[in-house]
């Protein structure tokens, strides 16, 4: 029977891949057959999450990069392409949090940095993408992850629910704009998936979390590779400027 999610010969860029939500993605990818480029700013993360992408018989080359640097993401893209060649979807996970606090408490320099770490990164990284299948006279597919935040408030969090909210809006104006490129944009919105980071939160919010779910738990890392390969694969052609939400029911949850 055909597979119709096999990505032999396909190569994916994955910002933040060397741990939680992006090695998640990576894996899925190259257990469908993709050669995975990741970027991570540390040599050693970036090593250790290649050796488990080489476990599964992957192909995945891993390249220093702090996407918050334009000069670094150019030269990782510039790495990426001499490694493989081409890349065929890319992956603008890496972000964070940013700075948490008081609305009132956040200064200027506050909500530049998280602006920085979750909007410019991805528009970075979207850019050298985007210039790259012009000049090849080829379409792709852009990925980035936003979070339900963009659609629920949380407290203390107003710089991060923004720029998840503003990705999504990137990605409407892209999808219009590089449709007839042959180029896709979409978003994935996880709710609570358990990484290192979302484990460092308080256990009360967590458990908020399962309550909300429709489904009564919280969400696994290996849940994000299906959706990754998805987006990839030339399955989702027809699917552009979408907010692909991940989250096991939390937003729809009424209570």
């Amino acid at each position: 029977m055909h597979n119709l999610f096999d990505l032999q010969g396909h190569v994916a860029l994955v910002t933040g891949g060397n741990g939680g939500l992006g090695l998640a993605m990576a894996k899925g990818l190259v257990k469908c057959g993709a050669s995975v480029a990741i970027w991570g700013r540390n040599a050693d993360k970036n090593a250790a999450a290649i050796a488990e992408l080489e476990a599964l018989a992957g192909t995945a080359r891993s390249f220093v990069a702090d996407v918050m640097d334009p000069v670094s993401s150019a030269a990782a893209f510039a790495e990426t392409l001499a490694a493989f060649g081409r890349i065929d979807s890319c992956f603008a996970n890496a972000g964070g949090s940013g700075a948490r606090g008081a609305f009132t408490d956040l200064d200027r320099d506050d909500w530049l940095q998280t602006h920085e770490l979750n909007v410019m990164s991805v528009i970075d990284t979207f850019q050298l993408a985007i210039r790259h299948w012009k000049a090849a006279g080829s379409g792709g597919k852009l990925i980035v992850t936003s979070s339900v935040a963009a659609l629920l408030g949380l407290p203390n969090s107003a710089g991060y629910c923004m720029t998840k909210a503003s990705v999504t809006g990137l990605v409407r104006s892209l999808a219009i704009e590089l449709g007839r490129s042959g180029i896709q944009v979409n978003a994935i919105l996880p709710g609570f998936i358990e990484t290192e980071m979302s484990l460092n939160t308080p256990k009360a919010f967590q458990d908020g979390c399962r309550r909300r779910a429709a489904s009564g738990t919280i969400g696994q890392l290996q849940d994000m590779e299906g959706i990754a390969v998805y987006l990839a694969s030339q399955q989702s052609n027809f699917m552009t400027g979408q907010s692909l939400v991940l989250d096991g029911g939390h937003t729809i949850f009424p209570l």
